[in-house]
């Protein structure tokens, strides 16, 4: 008996998802696999997969099967953030990192999965307590955002109760191994290999003497305080916003080990795809 009886689908809010969706419904028919979708999603096409919500996706599916890129991929993450089931992601547009084929893979992949034939690459998270008591989790990064015309991001770095650095910068990112080519790498810091259990801090356009990144373990959590100097500052959690920040405020971020798992069936590397994303072309010659 294969290990997939219930197959979640979670959709790109706009990318057109129809012909992977006929092809996953027609894999299950033929296998008797109850294919799940959250109701705005699945509502909006013309397919038999059951309409359900949030929390009953999480709870029946034991494959999740992300159709779009890499936010749809961190949206699902996040969805199912603390639960072992697998990922599937599918590219319905510009290549990512984090989903693992293209549409035209889709059958054979779900049959490779569904007879065992797959690897799990685990993904760390990391989670913010915000100062209104709200905990916010991110799979790329959570970052404190200069809001535009106000102060600079006057920001208090302290590790495990120590203080260690004051930036002044437009942001403030705390990244992921999986944000690592995200807004990390464009502010400068490091990419990343995601068997890394760690987390970055990283300044965005820094206009402090001290403007490098922190590498911190797993096990170490930060701490980051707006300076009285501070101007408010958005909360951006995956890039969406979650409120916002004033002088004086805090906020103490810890990693969660193995909270997502994406499946992995060998045909790339993670090498392979920040080559081809990052548009890297090797290194420099010397005359």
């Amino acid at each position: 008996m294969g290990m997939v009886t219930t197959v979640g689908l979670v959709l790109h809010p706009q990318r057109d998802s129809k012909e992977a969706i006929d092809v996953i419904v027609e894999w299950a028919r033929t296998r008797k696999v109850t294919v799940l979708g959250l109701p705005d999603e699945v509502g909006r096409i013309d397919c038999s997969a059951e309409a359900v919500g949030p929390d009953a996706l999480v709870e029946r599916a034991d494959l999740v099967v992300s159709l779009g890129g890499d936010g749809t991929m961190l949206r699902t993450m996040r969805l199912l953030a603390g639960r072992s089931t697998p990922v599937l992601g599918v590219n319905l547009g510009r290549l990512g990192f984090l989903a693992e084929i293209d549409v035209e893979e889709l059958q054979p992949a779900l049959s490779a999965i569904d007879n065992h034939e797959f690897t799990v690459e685990p993904r760390m998270a990391v989670r913010a307590s915000l100062p209104d008591g709200r905990q916010v989790t991110a799979f790329n990064d959570i970052a404190l955002v200069r809001i535009p015309g106000d102060r600079l991001a006057a920001v208090a770095i302290s590790v495990e109760g120590d203080p260690f650095v004051r930036y002044s910068s437009d942001a403030v990112i705390v990244a992921t191994s999986t944000g690592s080519t995200a807004y990390n790498f464009s502010a400068g810091g490091p990419i990343v290999s995601p068997r890394v259990e760690g987390f970055l801090v990283v300044p965005a356009a820094a206009h402090s003497t001290f403007n490098r990144a922190l590498v911190l373990s797993a096990d170490e959590h930060v701490a980051l305080e707006l300076l009285p100097s501070s101007g408010q500052l958005a909360v951006e959690v995956d890039g969406a916003v979650h409120g916002r920040l004033s002088s004086g405020d805090r906020v103490t971020v810890t990693a969660v080990r193995g909270a997502g798992h994406v499946v992995r069936l060998g045909t790339t590397t993670f090498y392979e795809r920040a080559r081809r994303k990052l548009r890297v072309t090797g290194s420099a010659e010397v005359d």
